[in-house]
């Protein structure tokens, strides 16, 4: 701790211009400890522009509405950037507040935040206008995170859709009461979408998909592990219409069959920027989709756990033609026949003996 006379003198030395631009470099807890140190101290710290960027996750135990209320004040218009994933107790109540006063706010982080509702997104959608990465209601967001957040229905994503047209990366996976009147907000509204997470959002239909397709040609990654309506017509969609796709989880899509596969492949995205494609659990997937996959040249993994008709020798040829590739698959060991008695125990190669 410092005298007052040491920290008279630092504060004479030192600009508050430079004392606030060395104070930007501390973490929060720093900054809240520094905030102790004394009154001229307190008012360096808590200034607005040392607090841009917050990420509260380590604290997520104890971060209660209150505390985003208090922060909101306290920054204003300076917070750029806040996380508050896996902060249960906070609500749309707080959340409302916080949109009201943090209005430049780019970046919103809302994973596990399991209280919010479709009122969250509406304020957000509402108030903050500059919001680049958004769970709600702000124009300039460009990235939103709502995994988990299973309260939102389309009814809130339609908010955030209308109100922030420059969204570029949207995670909905979880949300699992979304229908395809979400997808078609996005279409509608957010053609600068690049990328979508909806994994386990299980009523989205091809239908969704192809007004999405074909309104948001900017798509870059798609997560659409366990959307289990979803066809091989999805895949015909996004290969006329989504030429920069580079990464696609279709994992648990147990309607995917190799002629989806086949568009995909021969597409352009197929033929210049696919390089990660996720099939886990696709049981229509065969060999034949491996040799449909040789004309992805840029393609570098390729997950196939649990896909019951892709062999070995198909993985074989196709590595031969894509050398570079990493392929993920799992072929259960072959149980070895009963012993006979006295030859002593057998195991398959897949049991351990502890």
């Amino acid at each position: 701790v410092f005298s007052n006379n040491d920290e008279g003198l630092i504060n004479k030395k030192l600009p508050k211009e430079l004392l606030l631009r060395i104070f930007s470099f501390l973490d929060i807890v720093t900054l809240c400890r520094c905030a102790q140190i004394s009154k001229a101290w307190n008012i360096l710290a808590l200034d607005g522009s040392n607090w841009q960027r917050i990420d509260l996750f380590n604290f997520q135990t104890d971060v209660e509405g209150r505390v985003v209320e208090n922060i909101s004040k306290r920054c204003g218009g300076f917070l750029r950037k806040l996380s508050l994933r896996g902060c249960i107790g906070v609500g749309d109540s707080s959340l409302k507040t916080f949109a009201q006063n943090c209005r430049n706010i780019e970046h919103l982080n809302l994973n596990g935040c399991t209280k919010i509702t479709d009122s969250t997104c509406y304020s957000l959608s509402r108030f903050c206008s500059k919001l680049k990465h958004i769970q709600n209601y702000c124009h300039e967001l460009v990235s939103l995170n709502l995994q988990s957040c299973s309260r939102i229905t389309d009814e809130g994503v339609v908010q955030i859709c209308r109100g922030c047209h420059r969204l570029q990366a949207l995670c909905l996976s979880g949300c699992s009461n979304l229908t395809d009147a979400s997808l078609t907000a996005l279409g509608l509204n957010c053609p600068r979408l690049q990328i979508l997470e909806a994994a386990r959002c299980s009523h989205l239909t091809d239908a969704g998909f192809t007004l999405l397709a074909r309104n948001c040609h900017e798509l870059e990654k798609m997560d659409l592990e366990e959307c289990i309506l979803i066809t091989d017509s999805t895949l015909i969609q996004l290969s006329i219409h989504c030429p920069k796709l580079q990464a696609l989880s279709l994992s648990h899509c147990e309607l995917i069959t190799d002629d989806g596969i086949l568009h995909l492949s021969n597409s352009t995205c197929g033929h210049e920027r696919l390089r990660v494609l996720e099939l886990d659990n696709c049981l229509l997937i065969t060999d034949v989709a491996l040799e449909h996959l040789e004309n992805c040249r840029g393609l570098e993994r390729l997950e196939l756990y649990d896909c019951q008709q892709v062999t070995r020798a198909g993985i074989k040829r196709m590595r031969a033609q894509l050398p570079h590739v990493k392929v993920h698959a799992y072929f259960a060991p072959v149980t070895p026949p009963t012993a006979v008695a006295g030859s002593g125990q057998r195991l398959c190669r897949c049991c351990v003996i502890l």
